[in-house]
């Protein structure tokens, strides 16, 4: 077990990245399957999911394209729980099949609203992507129908997600380490 320290807080090593790249590539597989003759969008929502989406669509095995969106919700270790959309989709959803792309579902309130405003675009179907989902800090009722891991209650750094800005690089998942 490896000890990362990043500004304040010490973090140790919860999943490994080739754990990440196996459940990764059988994200991929499921998603080119159920998918297969869509040519979906894949949304992959900035900054955390850069990483993930990027080893998603490597490992995917049809068409697909991919667009970026960013929404804020975060500062630090804790949700604002105020989400602004930063970055706006430029792309015309009408009639595609929409993959939404993020590095971790929580409470849902970010995820909720973001399928309700790509609702509003006319799409033929959107569908859920999530490395990580905390499955105990839902608030919300979400069909997360793609999830690598269901993972416990604890503040995650690594694999694109970040504490204050720092650690997104590391490329296994490392916990916050109760003092």
């Amino acid at each position: 077990m490896s000890i990362v320290k990043i500004k304040d807080k010490t973090f140790e090593t919860s999943i490994s990245e080739e754990e990440i790249k196996q459940r990764v590539k059988e994200l991929a597989q499921r998603l080119s399957k159920d998918l297969e003759g869509k040519n979906p969008l894949m949304l992959a929502v900035l900054n955390g999911s850069f990483i993930f989406a990027a080893d998603l669509m490597r490992e995917m095995t049809i068409p697909c394209e991919i667009s970026f969106v960013k929404l804020a919700s975060y500062q630090g270790t804790t949700s604002t729980g105020k989400i602004k959309e930063v970055i706006g989709i430029n792309e015309d959803l009408s009639g595609r099949t929409i993959v939404i792309v993020e590095d971790i579902v929580e409470s849902g309130k970010t995820m909720k609203r973001m399928v309700e405003t790509l609702g509003t675009r006319n799409p033929a179907s959107i569908h859920i992507c999530s490395l990580f989902v905390k499955p105990e800090k839902l608030e919300v009722d979400l069909d997360i129908e793609y999830a690598a891991f269901s993972i416990p209650n604890a503040f995650i750094v690594g694999y694109g997600l970040d504490y204050d800005q720092q650690g997104r690089h590391l490329k296994d998942i490392y916990s916050l380490k109760e003092d």
